[in-house]
């Protein structure tokens, strides 16, 4: 089976002055403004790391949901923050680290098998596979 999902992007300008906006097929995001000033400045808009640390996140959580009912627990909640660093290097930059912080609460689960799931869960996110960079993850169980 495979899913298809489609985003788009338009852009005008150069890298400095240039603007553009990115939308997702569900409309969700309907021509949200991004350029340098969004990306590097703090102006309002959307960049593409804030988007690769918020699918990172959603994704960790749904696999980590995953697991855990494969394994016969239910989480009663799962908070997971991503964050993505954009670092130069080599002549450009480069995302070098996405660092998942999760507090997850599971009734009933022991501690050594939590920490077996989660980080089944950190490898095997889709999110995580398609990243090159270093992802480190920390996190806090709550009975």
């Amino acid at each position: 089976m495979t899913i298809h999902k489609s985003g788009n992007a338009h852009w005008e300008g150069d890298i400095k002055r240039g603007k553009g906006t990115v939308s997702t097929q569900s409309g969700v995001l309907n021509e949200q403004p991004y350029g340098f000033n969004t990306r590097f400045e703090g102006a309002a808009g959307t960049n593409p790391e804030e988007l690769i640390a918020a699918a990172h996140a959603a994704c960790f959580s749904m696999a980590l949901s995953l697991m855990l009912g494969e394994a016969g627990h239910t989480a009663q909640s799962i908070d997971t923050k991503a964050v993505v660093s954009l670092d130069k290097a080599d002549g450009g930059f480069a995302i070098t680290q996405v660092a998942l912080h999760s507090t997850v609460a599971v009734p009933g689960i022991e501690k050594s098998t939590f920490d077996d799931i989660i980080q089944k869960a950190k490898a095997g996110c889709p999110v995580s596979k398609l990243l090159k960079a270093e992802i480190t993850l920390d996190y806090e169980l709550k009975s």
